[in-house]
């Protein structure tokens, strides 16, 4: 490529990144389809990983990307290209693509995470298309970082844990919306595990001895809902009673809520999950049973 303007250059690069990841569409769509044909869940995207990482061996050129598949997770992986002309050592700019693959439980992928993964390839492939398109491309390397567990248990968690994050200098993610959007807001997220003790007992013939834990659970979450008048707008909580008891006849000794919260910082995430802790707490207080709650580390 001969010299051109710096915008006529970018142009040109664009085009052949879009042209690149165009003459992948179908295999990429092959890729998406197989991932969301048989949804896994975090930590158990076997399958997942085998496609995504059979696919960049496969690229043409064959073998040009470098795989590590069960990159410090088992169902991990990173590739890397870098320009063989550029020589790129330990100061080459470390660019990253992230791919998500697990999927929700009885859902599947509702989140489109077989989008995610499929993207980040994709854009991983135009990206290098334009590299190589250039005569003297500067030092860089193209990586794909698969991240799995994004649904349960934070897998990007366990990734920067284990160093895969620590040399990469640029980062770059895609998500499925119901809009166009090149920049999300972050927000701050919090989750918790609520667990009730109380006593049980025979709910017709004697009541009285009992202690009922499902209804602290349910005082919690109606707590919880009257909460939500004083919420500020951009503040979220959700969540499920995740056990109730056994039996109708038996009052339940045990109960257990499952929340999230979400607010744009830190700091505001902090009042927010106070108030719900007040909630819970105070369930415990009025129905007369024991209470542990249990927070995500931050």
């Amino acid at each position: 490529m001969g010299p051109v303007a710096p915008l006529e250059l970018l142009e040109l690069l664009k085009q052949r990144a879009a042209e690149r990841i165009d003459e992948a569409a179908e295999r990429l769509g092959a890729l998406s389809r197989a991932i969301w044909s048989a949804p896994e869940l975090a930590y158990e995207e076997h399958r997942a990983h085998r496609e995504l990482t059979s696919f960049l061996e496969r690229e043409p050129p064959a073998k040009s990307w470098a795989v590590q598949p069960h990159f410090g997770l088992a169902t991990a992986f990173r590739a890397e290209w870098a320009p063989p002309e550029a020589a790129a050592g330990p100061g080459a700019l470390q660019l990253a693509f992230l791919c998500e693959y697990d999927a929700l439980p009885a859902l599947g992928h509702a989140c489109g995470h077989n989008l995610i993964a499929e993207v980040g390839v994709a854009a991983a492939l135009g990206l290098r298309a334009a590299l190589e398109a250039v005569a003297a491309p500067p030092p860089v390397k193209v990586i794909v970082l698969g991240t799995p567990a994004e649904e349960d248990g934070g897998g990007k968690i366990d990734l920067i844990e284990a160093g895969a994050f620590k040399d990469l200098d640029v980062v770059f993610m895609a998500h499925p919306s119901q809009e166009d959007a090149a920049y999300l807001l972050d927000v701050a997220e919090h989750d918790v595990t609520v667990k009730y003790y109380g006593k049980a007992s025979h709910a017709a013939a004697y009541p009285w001895e009992g202690v009922n834990a499902l209804d602290a659970a349910v005082l919690a979450y109606n707590n919880l809902s009257a909460l939500r008048q004083q919420m500020k707008p951009t503040w979220r909580l959700h969540g499920i009673i995740k056990n109730g008891g056994v039996k109708p006849n038996i009052i339940p000794s045990y109960s257990e809520l499952v929340y999230y919260f979400r607010a744009p910082s830190m700091k505001e995430l902090q009042v927010l999950t106070k108030k719900a802790e007040d909630s819970f707490r105070a369930a415990a207080l009025a129905t007369g049973c024991t209470v542990r709650v249990f927070w995500s580390s931050l």
